[in-house]
């Protein structure tokens, strides 16, 4: 077995999860935690931590967040 024949299908599994949605918005959320994660540790004057950040911005931020973004995704409705 050759070294192409091994990285053919990962290459080609890390392009298909590069794009696909789910994955986007597990970036896309992932990028909100750690603004939050910045911000709030800028607040407390030292890093509170990934795993603070998570939780802290679940239970504050994430059902608005996710709210919002289904509001940008959807396209805007033609006039009847």
């Amino acid at each position: 077995m050759k070294d192409s024949d091994v990285s053919a299908p990962e290459d080609e599994n890390s392009q298909l999860m590069k794009n696909s949605v789910l994955y986007k918005e597990f970036l896309a959320e992932r990028e909100e935690i750690l603004k939050h994660k910045w911000i709030e540790s800028e607040k407390a004057g030292a890093d509170i931590g990934f795993e603070k950040a998570l939780l802290d911005w679940i239970v504050k931020h994430r059902t608005n967040w996710r709210e919002r973004r289904m509001r940008e995704a959807k396209p805007p409705k033609a006039p009847a």
